[in-house]
């Protein structure tokens, strides 16, 4: 499927009159532009609303509002930055990220996008939008919003996630990218899928493009963009100890660097309850309370849930054996250490700090 360059022209001129007189321009990132600033927002946008990530933005670019800044950072600052915002590969990426361009590119952005696009975390959507909308260099965008327009407006059958259907829509995107006022168009798409092309219930009576979109045509607005083919999600159970000391510090262990929650800290998990008994008797001693069973929380992943059973463990005695097993410490509540947490682990501090 291909666009004629007087239609191209046509829906162009189109999404940039709505935008003129509709579009969003008060967002934090849309202000004192830079590469840096709008990098940081669209690898939080990633997955994530715009009103969700405004106020996790604001507080990360007050601690890092430079690139040196981030990079010269420790994950540790990082992930506690971005706790309850979500893949959190995002954060590890962008911290890596910002260290390669320092130690390997003399600090400087990159201003071109195939450079770009070797940082870790920085696809091809990504390194469009940081050049289009910080540059003004002319690159089409494909994310979440901008899939949806396109394959409402041209009425693209299938998954986008097919290679053939996202190569179909990179051909549109691509075409219909304006070579004057980019920046403009580019935030406009994005702004059309978010606030009127929504993916329920969207706004079709004062869209721009109505009158030429094929799924308003045919009445198909909710069959596109096609799902992900659904499977069922398996299920996967862990127990996480909820270990605390006389002084009520609680205990947590960093998380591998890789894998989910990847650098986070957390409690020290277990597939079952004989381990996590036997890990209690060789680390916590004897004359403890007994292990308290908490219900089951459930946590959901894009591929599978996680099943959470929490055991709860009050120490009567010091203990400093626990401290000889793996990448721990004592976590203090009421002076807590600048540490990144998963949205379940955050959860279950609130509750412990409850109790204590």
């Amino acid at each position: 499927m291909k666009c004629r360059p007087d239609s191209a022209m046509h829906f162009t001129d189109r999404v940039l009159q709505w935008f003129d007189a509709h579009g969003r321009r008060d967002l934090p990132w849309q202000q004192q532009v830079t590469p840096y600033r709008v990098w940081v927002s669209e690898i939080m946008l990633q997955q994530t609303r715009v009103q969700t990530v405004i106020p996790y933005y604001l507080r990360f670019m007050q601690s890092f509002p430079t690139l040196q800044a981030l990079a010269g950072a420790s994950l540790d600052q990082v992930l506690h930055h971005w706790s309850g915002l979500g893949y959190y590969a995002r954060a590890r990426n962008l911290h890596r990220a910002a260290q390669q361009v320092r130690d390997d590119l003399a600090g400087a952005f990159p201003a071109d996008i195939e450079t770009l696009q070797q940082l870790p975390g920085i696809g091809r959507s990504t390194a469009g939008a940081i050049l289009s909308l910080a540059c003004g260099q002319r690159h089409a965008i494909l994310d979440g919003n901008v899939k949806r327009v396109l394959t409402r407006y041209h009425a693209v059958e299938g998954w986008p996630g097919k290679t053939a259907v996202l190569k179909q829509l990179w051909s549109l995107a691509e075409t219909l990218t304006p070579a004057e006022r980019v920046a403009a168009y580019n935030q406009a798409m994005m702004d059309l899928g978010a606030t009127l092309c929504t993916r329920s219930k969207p706004d079709c009576a004062v869209c721009p493009l109505q009158s030429e979109c094929e799924a308003h045509r045919q009445q198909r607005q909710q069959d596109f963009p096609a799902p992900r083919p659904r499977r069922a999600l398996p299920v996967r159970e862990v127990r996480m100890l909820l270990l605390v000391n006389p002084e009520r510090e609680i205990y947590l262990q960093q998380r591998p660097a890789s894998g989910i929650w990847g650098g986070l800290w957390g409690f020290p998990e277990f597939e079952s309850r004989d381990a996590l008994d036997g890990w209690c008797d060789r680390h916590a001693g004897n004359g403890n309370s007994e292990v308290k069973v908490w219900p089951v929380v459930r946590h959901t992943f894009s591929h599978f849930h996680l099943d959470i059973t929490p055991c709860y463990l009050q120490l009567q005695n010091p203990v400093h054996s626990v401290m000889e097993d793996g990448n721990g410490l004592w976590y203090n509540t009421r002076h807590p250490e600048t540490l990144g947490f998963a949205a379940p682990v955050k959860r279950l501090l609130a509750q412990l700090q409850q109790l204590n």
